[in-house]
């Protein structure tokens, strides 16, 4: 008999184009929101990993009383190894190497893994062979692997690309295979080489057996052996540490605390995605219980309106569950025709929310619109047509009770009408939560972008130029190729100023934390401070807008036989020398064996983020340390072209030398504020829905109520009353809805002002002026929302009026 009441629903629907179309539209607007974002939860949060038996895939973490992720030296990676019983361990660290073919030259990220580390992930090859054990013998050919992102960007997937040679570190490299699009954990990577073939970690490797802490910066991953649980892992690990410090007390006698934990890879995957995805989440399921609740107002008003047709059809003998299985049927198929628009809306904005989840997890590469969102979708609209339809029939029984006699018609209004003025209360309160949370994230955007960066982006260009570690292997090489870069530039006309550094501001990356021992000072607790260093040029604090404090900058006396001298921030300053004159002191990074004079003071630098601190830092002159690889250009006005400036002076002086992320530094500021940017943007969007909907919604019941008391209201008029008088009743039974979902709503919101306070900057979760814009902007929306039923009511002609039965 269903398919009946389908055909009798589909009739019935289109003799009510407006409410259809109303309901489709609203519940697309639900559904399509919780389909995107459950597309999200799907591929990040609950799809299995794209490994081979993911689940027992696990990364290994040191960490010391002061430290939560200490790097894993070689010979503790070795030890780790040899020892473990219940976990298979393979090494992985980054580098960035010049790739040369071809083309023009290429600064690759490589990952530098051991031989059978995508064994151990579970991965195989898309396209040749992975690396194999012969492929990690001393002396073995290089080969490499290509990541899939690279080889498409880089060669256009193309098919012959296995066999092909590179140079790279002087070497020929050759290319073995390819991988698969899969998640890159903890990092992307443009190629993969054997642990062997890295320099840097051969000359470790050698130094190991005399300097435990040799070549300090391995990430260890594992896999689970024989049906061992991770807490058996644990253990082990733990115990392991343990074993490390009892055996070697000299290499840990300063990391207190030291010890080891395993945490599952799905869990590393997700960690900084997961709280953004259930803020979604909660945000998504709001809006639909909006939609839903709008769609059950307009069923509800629809369904008094047929009173009439319901009292022939129960007269004609349908039976109570008969019309309530009809109505159901309405319901079903305006929230299948809302899933269908639902899926429409989450295709369209999937993009936008798979570069949004990127920023957190390399796990975006698995967010689709496939079967499971589809079955998700599907049973999603069911929900919403009992929500939306079914529970309002239900609930209005008295409808069905009296379609035959129509005595008691106030009292049913009243009834009514008291239903859906609490569906208002409840859509009130809800979108009130979703504004105090957009108005949070736009305020925290807003503080954000007041922030002073401690530098001056207008105008100035930056550029990575990673010199070729075999091709300037000394510093006197890498010193004199950037001094002749430098004159290069400055003999450019549009060029104020050029300078070289280690670190771009506000990139988020790059720093080095370096402990040091202040001159004629014991560590507190014997445990040395630490800072961020920076090797920098002369021009560097003059070409960025890093204002001197005191004292002075680099100049031509600091070359690299003079004495080692550097410059400190302010907040290092006044952190380490209280109350005293920093210039002239001396620090020291070997334990007193050598030292350095401090010779100046300049303005700190939020380094890493407009959310962060400003950084403790200190400068060395790139002459006595040869360490950098950033060169940045302050032009005379803003101009594209200057890119192209940097790239020909870097072709001038070698043309084999690559240059890499060219950006103005005003984009990299941009840059920094895009996920808050980003995710102010969303909450705002879901917001102005809900605001939308629950505008629609006030303005439903109100013109619904006038309708209603259309005689009464002419009653009124005919015995005097003034239009004023009449305005204002309909105003205030609105607005006193409105009131109360709003007061719910604020509390609610306050409720849940802890969880959002971590997303936020500079604002606390109960901003007084957040909680007034919204009362502001939600009695602004109610007024217009009721004032138009209500100047409608105040134009009503008694005469007509009374004659209505």
């Amino acid at each position: 008999m269903f398919p009946r009441d389908l055909r009798f629903a589909l009739r019935s629907l289109r003799r009510s184009p407006g409410f259809a179309l109303a309901a489709i539209v609203t519940l697309a607007l639900g559904i399509g929101a919780n389909s995107a974002v459950f597309s999200l939860i799907h591929g990040v949060l609950l799809e299995p990993l794209p490994y081979r038996q993911g689940e027992d895939l696990v990364v290994l973490r040191q960490q010391t009383a002061d430290v939560d992720n200490v790097p894993f030296s070689i010979a503790e990676f070795t030890d780790y190894r040899q020892r473990a019983r219940h976990l298979r361990l393979v090494e992985y660290h980054a580098m960035s190497f010049t790739l040369l073919s071809e083309g023009a030259p290429r600064w690759v990220s490589t990952g530098v893994v051991s031989h059978d580390f995508f064994d151990v992930l579970g991965v195989g090859a898309a396209e040749g062979r992975l690396f194999r054990a012969a492929d990690e013998a001393q002396g073995a050919e290089a080969v490499l692997i290509l990541s899939d992102a690279f080889w498409r960007s880089a060669f256009g997937a193309d098919p012959g690309i296995v066999g092909r040679v590179f140079q790279m570190n002087d070497k020929p490299h050759t290319v073995v295979g390819v991988l698969p699009p899969i998640p890159q954990f903890p990092s992307e990577h443009d190629v993969y080489m054997p642990t062997t073939a890295c320099p840097f970690r051969a000359a470790g490797q050698q130094a190991m057996h005399e300097n435990r802490g040799a070549f300090r910066a391995l990430t260890v991953f594992g896999r689970l052996l024989d049906g061992a649980g991770i807490d058996t892992a644990r253990r082990e690990a733990a115990a392991l540490a343990s074993s490390f410090v009892a055996e070697h007390p000299a290499t840990y006698d300063n990391a207190a605390g030291f010890g080891a934990q395993v945490h599952a890879l799905q869990d590393e995957l997700t960690r900084e995605a997961r709280p953004m995805l259930f803020l979604l989440v909660a945000t998504a399921a709001l809006v639909l219980l909006l939609a839903c609740l709008n769609v059950a107002n307009l069923s509800l008003a629809r369904l008094l309106r047929r009173r009439r047709e319901l009292a022939v059809r129960a007269s004609l003998g349908a039976g109570r569950l008969q019309i309530v299985r009809q109505l159901s049927a309405e319901s079903l198929l305006v929230a299948l025709g809302g899933g269908a628009c639902g899926l429409v809306l989450a295709w369209a904005g999937l993009d936008m929310l798979r570069a949004f989840t990127a920023r957190f997890t390399p796990r975006a590469l698995g967010i689709e619109l496939d079967g499971m969102v589809l079955v998700f979708t599907l049973v999603l609209a069911v929900v919403a047509s009992l929500l939306a339809g079914v529970v309002p029939a239900l609930a209005q029984r008295v409808v069905l009770q009296r379609v035959v006699h129509e005595t008691a018609r106030a009292s049913e209004d009243a009834r009514s009408l008291r239903s859906r003025g609490t569906l208002v209360v409840l859509q009130v309160a809800a979108s009130v939560v979703l504004l105090v949370a957009a108005g949070l994230f736009v305020r925290s955007m807003h503080e954000l972008q007041q922030v002073d960066p401690g530098f001056e982006p207008e105008n100035v260009v930056g550029a990575m130029v990673p010199l070729n570690w075999t091709k300037y292997s000394q510093m006197e090489q890498r010193v004199d190729f950037f001094e002749r870069l430098l004159a290069e530039l400055d003999g450019h006309p549009g060029v104020v100023s050029a300078a070289v550094g280690s670190v771009t501001p506000l990139a988020q990356s790059g720093g080095m934390v370096q402990n040091f021992r202040l001159e004629g000072e014991a560590p507190a607790d014997g445990v040395m401070p630490s800072l961020d260093l920076q090797f920098v040029g002369g021009e560097y604090f003059r070409t960025l807008g890093i204002p001197l404090v005191r004292g002075r900058l680099f100049d031509s006396r600091d070359h690299a036989e003079a004495p080692a001298v550097a410059v400190i921030s302010r907040s290092l300053a006044e952190r380490h020398w209280p109350g005293r004159d920093p210039l002239g002191r001396r620090v020291s990074f070997d334990d007193g064996e050598s030292w350095i004079e401090v010779v100046g003071i300049v303005g700190d630098v939020r380094q890493y983020g407009l959310d962060q601190p400003a950084t403790e830092g200190l400068y060395r002159p790139m002459p006595q340390t040869g360490g950098s690889n950033q060169v940045f250009v302050r032009a005379r006005s803003a101009t594209p072209a200057m890119a192209q400036v940097l790239r020909d002076a870097v072709v001038a002086i070698d043309p084999e030398q690559p240059i890499d992320r060219v950006m103005p530094l005003e984009r990299t500021r941009a840059d920094s504020l895009s996920t808050p940017r980003l995710s102010a943007l969303l909450l705002s969007f879901f917001a102005a829905l809900a605001l939308a909907v629950t505008t629609a919604g006030v303005g439903s019941v109100m013109a619904w109520s006038v309708s209603r008391r259309t005689r009464e209201i002419g009653v009124r008029m005919a015995l005097g009353a003034r239009a004023g008088s009449v305005l204002s009743m309909v105003l205030r039974q609105g607005l006193t809805l409105v009131a109360v979902g709003l007061v719910l709503g604020l509390v609610a919101a306050l409720a849940a002002g802890p969880l959002l306070s971590r997303y936020l900057f500079g604002v606390a979760s109960y901003d007084p002026l957040t909680l007034a814009g919204v009362i502001a902007v939600l009695a602004l929306a109610a007024t217009v929302a009721c004032g138009l039923p209500a100047l409608r009511a105040v134009r009503i002609d008694p005469a007509t009026a009374l004659r209505r039965d």
